[in-house]
């Protein structure tokens, strides 16, 4: 055997040793599941066909599951009599949604390829599937993540919430290995979805002990959301869309609203309070492509937060319930 071929043998099994030791890589399923990310593409599609805001619900569903235990499909697990899930948090319900498309997914690779398929892969790649379809860039998904067996309410207090300011989300992204650059990049995912009145609603009518209407807010907005958000109506499914002049398209209309103080929460108008992330709004703004892409290469490290890999975890059957 000459060198060169040894070497590329020797190569070769030091990359199958790298991969059984659990590392996540592009193509994860194609020795065992080829389809896999093909079904879980033709599920977004459909329901992305019967209602369009699906598309930012499964965006946020896979940020809402990494944040809270890593990477790990947590979020998907229902309550039970003996323990409250992370799903049923108020930061989760009843804004969180895409559950159904997890779903049939995950029921027709269990058809098809029975104990292969993570639930916590499905929504890495039907984030992925949900940003391109509304017009965001394609980008290769790697795989090989299993599912947690632990989903408790308390641990969602990882979650940046509407009324973050940019020290404090820059904090809570740091705890995962995001910078605060990649910060500014992931909020551009507000660039699409809808929000409960009850998330901002604070903003409008009760700012501060002096002041009830949130003077960082552009007044003619802040009019339009008291009417589609009247003070004292009570009413949890209220709901505006993040960027009312393309909510269900992938652009950078998000950057632009911010920069004219139509930012909706809190958190998205603090990225002003920074020489650096006004400067990187400034030039999300004005260069798409560049957000786009950035974006991409943002969900994959955001997707590699505190995985399980190997024969950590379990290939949850069902991805609402803990295999017994």
């Amino acid at each position: 055997m000459s060198c060169i071929r040894f070497a590329i043998l020797i190569l070769v099994l030091l990359q199958s040793i790298l991969h059984s030791e659990a590392q996540l890589y592009v193509g994860f399923y194609s020795g065992t599941c080829s389809a896999a990310e093909f079904i879980v593409k033709e599920e977004v599609a459909k329901a992305y066909s019967q209602d369009r805001g699906l598309a930012a619900g499964l965006v946020r569903l896979h940020f809402h599951d990494c944040f809270v235990r890593g990477c790990d499909a947590s979020v998907l697990i229902d309550s039970t009599p003996s323990n409250k899930a992370e799903k049923d948090s108020p930061a989760n319900n009843p804004s969180l949604r895409g559950f159904n498309v997890i779903d049939n997914a995950k029921a027709r690779l269990e058809s098809l390829c029975p104990r292969v398929v993570s639930c916590a892969d499905i929504i890495a790649f039907a984030a992925r599937d949900s940003f391109e379809i509304t017009g965001g860039q394609g980008y290769d998904v790697p795989a090989g993540r299993r599912d947690g067996r632990v989903s408790l309410i308390a641990d969602t207090k990882a979650l940046p919430p509407a009324t973050a300011n940019l020290n404090q989300l820059t904090q809570m992204f740091s705890t995962h290995g995001l910078t605060q650059e990649e910060m500014v990049t992931l909020s551009g995912a507000h660039t699409i979805g809808r929000s409960h009145c009850t998330s901002f609603a604070n903003r409008l009518y009760n700012f501060s002990q002096s002041i009830n209407q949130d003077p960082g807010l552009n007044t003619l907005y802040a009019s339009k959301l008291k009417r589609e958000c009247p003070k004292g109506n009570n009413n949890a499914n209220l709901v505006v869309p993040m960027n009312p002049n393309s909510p269900t398209i992938s652009d950078t209309g998000y950057y632009v609203d911010v920069l004219n103080k139509r930012g909706l929460f809190t958190s998205d108008q603090s990225l002003l309070t920074s020489t650096n992330t006004t400067k990187q709004v400034h030039q999300n703004a004005m260069n798409p492509v560049l957000w786009k892409s950035e974006f991409a290469k943002a969900m994959v490290k955001m997707g590699g937060i505190g995985v399980m890999t190997g024969h950590k975890g379990e290939i949850r059957l069902n991805c609402r319930v803990i295999n017994k």
